[in-house]
C-alpha cells in the first residue's frame, strides 16, 4: 500500500485498511492502525497513535487531533458491541489527550491532557478543560466546561468561548495546510 503521508504508520489489522481523505493532514511519526476513517480537511499531529484494532474509530471533517494524543477503542468483551470511538467534526482535541470508546459530538472540545474513558459523550460546543478526567458513562452536555479529576461540572459556557472553539477549528485548517506543504517540501529534498 502506498503511503501518501511521509513518515506515519499506516497499517492494515484484521482485514480494514485506514480510509483517510486526501485532503486530510498525516503528520510523520503518526501511527494510524486498522478501522480508522478520517474524513476531510481533518488534522492528525505529530506522534499520534490512532489504533482501531478491536473496533472502529471515526474522525470527521475539520477535527484536529494535536501532537502526542492517543485515540483506542473498547472490545466486545460480552457480546454488547463494546464502544467504538466516533469523533465528530469540527472537534478540538488538545495535545496529550487519551480518548478512548467514546462519542465526541459536532464542535466538542478535549483540553491538553485530558481524558475521556469508555462510554462517554461530550455534546457539542461542550468543553472539557485540561488534564480533566471524564469516567466511564458520563455525558458532559452542550455549552458546558467540566473540569477535575474525576472532571464536574464548573460552568455553562459563554457565547465568546464557544466562538473562540470555533474559530480554533478555523486556524487549525489552515495552519494544517501550512504543514503539510512543509513536509512535501522536506520529502523534495
Amino acid at each position: 500500500m502506498e503511503n501518501d503521508h511521509p513518515g506515519a504508520s499506516i497499517i492494515s489489522f484484521g482485514g480494514h485498511t485506514p480510509r483517510i481523505d486526501p485532503s486530510a493532514f498525516i503528520a510523520p511519526g503518526c501511527r494510524i492502525i486498522g478501522d480508522v476513517e478520517i474524513g476531510p480537511d481533518a488534522s492528525i499531529w505529530y506522534n499520534c497513535v490512532i489504533r482501531a484494532d478491536v473496533n472502529r474509530i471515526r474522525i470527521g471533517a475539520r477535527t484536529n487531533i494535536q501532537d502526542g494524543t492517543i485515540i483506542h477503542c473498547d472490545s466486545d468483551k460480552d457480546g454488547s458491541g463494546g464502544f467504538p470511538t466516533i469523533i465528530g467534526e469540527d472537534v478540538l482535541i488538545g495535545h496529550i489527550a487519551m480518548i478512548h470508546g467514546c462519542t465526541l459530538m459536532d464542535r466538542a472540545f478535549v483540553g491538553l491532557g485530558a481524558i475521556v474513558m469508555d462510554g462517554c459523550v461530550v455534546e457539542g460546543d461542550a468543553m472539557l478543560a485540561a488534564g480533566a478526567m471524564l469516567t466511564p458513562g458520563k455525558t458532559l452536555p452542550n455549552r458546558q466546561l467540566w473540569s477535575g479529576r474525576p472532571a464536574k461540572y464548573m460552568r455553562d459556557l459563554p457565547d465568546i468561548a464557544v466562538a473562540g472553539m470555533r474559530a480554533g477549528v478555523d486556524h487549525y485548517v489552515h495552519n494544517a495546510k501550512a504543514h503539510k506543504g512543509a513536509v512535501r517540501a522536506m520529502e523534495e529534498h
